[in-house]
């Protein structure tokens, strides 16, 4: 891939800061500002990012987030379950130019396969039976982007989930999650699955955690969003990116308004920096 250095040049100036996070009464140490550097606003802007990715950095705030989670060129960093790659496309293209190494779990990113083009990566098992991620303390960072809903699903999966990200995580290392915000109301229980609307609240992921070994640094409000009402018919999955309109078992409203749901945008979501104590 040719140098980032123009790209880089031009997204500086529009440089994004993030607002000053929000410290939670869990957190051991007071949050700082972050703000992306320019290697990341680079990584941003690559121009071979999918357009369908691109239109989603309004709501999910990626400079922020990164460098809220203390993302620095030479990382290893670990992502979990990376879906179709929105994130993927970013750490693939800032581990190439700045040095560091990208694991993610589960089959290779069809559209950041040309590892000439985005760099080595490397994909890892993840499920209730697999083994370690990485070696043990290896990653600086192990990040995951609104998937602790999914493991709360199965059964002793979001223990497991957390003891594998603490044992990958050098002394210091960082989790980085973020996921759909339940508060200020518990989780749905439908049947017998937690969260089965999608959202999750914050004393359950942070209980996972400290149970692994971690500790709550901070919390930001970086991909807030106060028009979530979290009331929606098909739970999270009304809102986009998936906009879903109807939903087997569930009946879809008479007045059900797609558009309603377009305008609230994408969810409310925490946004928490785990630490493993050095």
């Amino acid at each position: 891939m040719k140098s980032f250095t123009a790209l880089a040049a031009l997204g500086a100036a529009a440089l994004l800061a993030m607002p000053a996070a929000i410290l939670s009464a869990d957190a051991q140490t007071p949050a700082a500002e972050a703000k992306a550097d320019k290697e990341l606003v680079a990584s941003i802007g690559n121009p071979a990012r999918q357009a369908s990715h691109k239109v989603r950095d309004l709501h999910r705030h990626p400079a922020e987030t990164l460098a809220f989670f203390g993302l620095k060129p030479g990382m290893t960093v670990v992502e979990i379950a990376p879906g179709s790659g929105y994130f993927a496309e970013i750490l693939t293209t800032y581990a190439k130019a700045y040095g560091g190494k990208y694991i993610a779990t589960g089959n290779p990113i069809a559209n950041i396969s040309e590892q000439a083009i985005w760099g080595p990566q490397t994909y890892v098992p993840f499920n209730k039976d697999s083994g370690p991620l990485v070696p043990a303390g290896s990653a600086d960072m192990v990040v995951t982007f609104r998937n602790i809903h999914n493991w709360m699903w199965q059964p002793g999966m979001l223990d497991k989930a957390m003891a594998d990200f603490a044992a990958a995580l050098k002394p210091g290392g960082v989790l980085g999650v973020e996921e759909h915000r339940a508060d200020p109301r518990p989780e749905t229980v439908q049947g017998t699955r937690a969260a089965g609307d999608g959202y999750v609240s914050k004393s359950t992921i942070v209980a996972a955690a400290i149970k692994a070994g971690l500790v709550l640094e901070a919390e930001s409000d970086i991909n807030a969003n106060p028009k979530d009402t979290k009331d929606h018919p098909f739970g999270v999955w009304t809102l986009p990116p998936n906009s879903r309109t109807s939903q087997n078992g569930v009946a879809t409203p008479a007045d059900f308004n797609p558009e309603k749901y377009k305008a609230i945008g994408e969810s409310d979501r925490h946004t928490l920096r785990f630490r493993k104590p050095a």
